[in-house]
């Protein structure tokens, strides 16, 4: 397993060991001593999968109270996934960082707690897991918009289309006006 900085450096791409034939493949998607090497924490406490029609951009969602850190891989399709950091007190607030995962590709991407999510649906659908390292709490999840001019996020929008929205996503607020992190 590979454990590899991205310009962020607590946002990590794991790569993890794939062993294949012409059978298929095996690989290990959490290994508690592995990760923890990486410096991932040892415990999650929710496991979450979704499914998106390719075009769909979900984001860019965080919880004020009960941060959640996610490792997120691609069961099927590809995504291009971001990573905003909203921890006032790191040298990296208000950066972003934006990777393509894919089936194929196996990587994955450790988001830690302090920074919204959000990712891309490329092609022309696309299934998702994350581990979370606290629960879901819709009382305190908040969206910051994902076109904000001020962030600049170079999403990779299939044909300059706009993406599909929830109304939530479609509403969130400017990065200078979402509450952030200590």
């Amino acid at each position: 397993m590979q454990c590899v900085d991205t310009e962020i450096p607590d946002v990590k791409v794991i790569v993890p060991a794939v062993h294949g034939d012409a059978r298929g493949f095996f690989k290990e998607t959490w290994n508690a001593l592995r990760f923890g090497e990486c410096g991932l924490p040892q415990q999650f406490v929710q496991d979450n999968q979704s499914r998106s029609v390719g075009g769909t951009l979900r984001g860019l969602h965080y919880q004020v109270r009960q941060p959640q850190g996610k490792l997120v891989w691609v069961l099927a399709g590809e995504v291009y996934d971001v990573a905003l950091d909203l921890r006032r007190s790191s040298p990296t607030f208000g950066r972003w960082v934006g990777r393509r995962l894919s089936a194929a590709g196996h990587a994955m991407l450790w988001i830690p707690a302090g920074f919204a999510h959000g990712f891309y649906a490329l092609g022309e659908s696309v299934e998702l897991a994350y581990k979370c390292t606290d629960f879901y709490a819709p009382e305190h999840e908040r969206t910051v918009l994902w076109n904000d001019p001020d962030l600049a996020i170079e999403w990779p929008l299939t044909e300059g289309r706009p993406p599909l929205l929830s109304a939530r996503d479609a509403a969130g607020v400017r990065f200078r006006d979402a509450e952030a992190y200590a």
